[in-house]
């Protein structure tokens, strides 16, 4: 079968500016990842097979002069050493392992260096929903034509409803070409004339490079899961906080707060660091309770909201950004990270509910594992131990 993913910069952005704070803060740490199906998937017999061939082609992918020359103009933030240590990193095949039971049940984990296995979770996902969509015979009933139609509508009403929003929809994509008309679209609207809404780019660095989009990502919850085996629960999110800043100087300046609640994080979110960074990003909950509290916070702090950014990408439609956009109504700088809804939006097709999610994790070689875990503010996103759930949930004062 020929390979799913072709470029080295398939890949979301936040892989990378995680991977370079990871360099900077952990760089001996050692990790695994262990992939979910929410839907709990049986998969066709012999699937696991055919993701171990694509997994194995990823050892032949490495970067371009193109596409570093593209992340040192739009990701000015990462130094010119960072480039030379992806020149001559490899993607490791033997991280991965892959089984599937007598049920179809998929079992897959990563595990190696940090900085190193890192970049294996959005190839996975990326290529399991690729082939479904392909053995589900998806591909036979898709219409192109029909298709870009269906997306080049779906942009004009984005921007034409004062939408503030970016693709991120690499890792449940129908396909990367299906992936790459949507993004190919929504630039072409997006620059055919002025709008009320505006296109702020694609997490795709890849995509991004070939359309002259803005590559749009900062962080994401491993950090913070991480963090909390170093310095607990109740100071991990301030620790992040400040090591990111620290790392970036300032730059990716937009806070993904939720791994373990907004109880926690509003708690003990210093006028400080709430100063520092840019905004947050709302990814679980119910968004129009958390920009009250949003709200609520930074006002608390003697900061005015509506100089402040706060991102939404909890699994959204347009209607719903919409929705939460006439809720907003200036109060903040609000924009929109919308991924499924755009790249797997196809007729006759069921969107895959896939995550690879870190598990464990120790800061040397030398030290202890510790099971990493996300609580988030909706039930539904909680993944990890189960009695290490329990027992952060029963300290936080919350009930699962």
């Amino acid at each position: 079968m020929e390979p799913i993913i072709t470029h080295f910069t398939d890949n979301d952005l936040y892989t990378f500016t995680c991977q370079y704070y990871i360099l900077k803060t952990y760089p001996r740490a050692e990790v695994e990842y262990t992939f979910f199906d929410r839907n709990h998937q049986q998969y066709p017999k012999g699937f696991d097979k055919l993701l171990r061939e694509q997994l194995d082609h990823m050892a032949e992918v490495t970067i371009t002069d193109e596409e570093v020359e593209f992340m040192k103009t739009r990701c000015i933030y990462l130094p010119l050493w960072y480039f030379t240590f992806l020149r001559g990193y490899r993607f490791r095949p033997g991280e991965v392992t892959v089984s599937q039971d007598e049920e179809g049940y998929l079992d897959i984990k990563v595990r190696g260096k940090w900085f190193s296995a890192i970049m294996w979770e959005m190839p996975i996902l990326s290529c399991i929903s690729e082939l479904m969509h392909g053995l589900r015979g998806d591909f036979e009933r898709y219409d192109a034509a029909r298709e870009e139609a269906k997306a080049r509508a779906k942009t004009e009403r984005i921007f034409g409803s004062g939408l503030v929003l970016g693709d991120m929809g690499t890792r449940r994509r129908f396909s990367f070409a299906h992936h790459e008309m949507v993004v190919r679209v929504m630039k072409e609207v997006a620059d055919s004339r002025p709008w009320p809404g505006k296109f702020t780019g694609t997490s795709n660095v890849w995509l991004a490079m070939k359309y002259d989009c803005v590559p749009l990502g900062t962080m994401s919850h491993q950090l913070i899961s991480f963090e909390e085996n170093v310095s607990g629960v109740f100071e991990c999110n301030f620790n992040v906080m400040k090591k990111f800043s620290d790392v970036y100087d300032g730059d990716n300046g937009i806070y993904l707060y939720d791994c373990f609640g907004d109880e926690v994080f509003f708690s003990n979110l210093s006028k400080r660091m709430a100063m520092m960074y840019k905004g947050l990003r709302v990814d679980s909950g119910d968004e129009f309770e958390q920009t009250e509290k949003i709200i609520a916070k930074y006002k608390s702090l003697g900061i005015d909201p509506a100089t402040k950014q706060v991102c939404y990408s909890n699994g959204l439609d347009i209607d719903k950004a919409v929705e939460i956009h006439n809720f907003v109504a200036g109060r903040v700088q609000d924009s929109y990270g919308v991924g499924t809804h755009l790249t797997c939006d196809v007729d006759n097709a069921d969107p895959m509910n896939i995550v690879v999610k870190l598990t464990r994790g120790r800061i040397t070689e030398l030290r202890e594992w510790h099971d990493c875990v996300k609580l988030s503010c909706n039930l539904g996103k909680t993944l990890g131990n189960p009695e290490k759930c329990a027992y952060l949930t029963k300290l936080l004062g919350k009930s699962i």
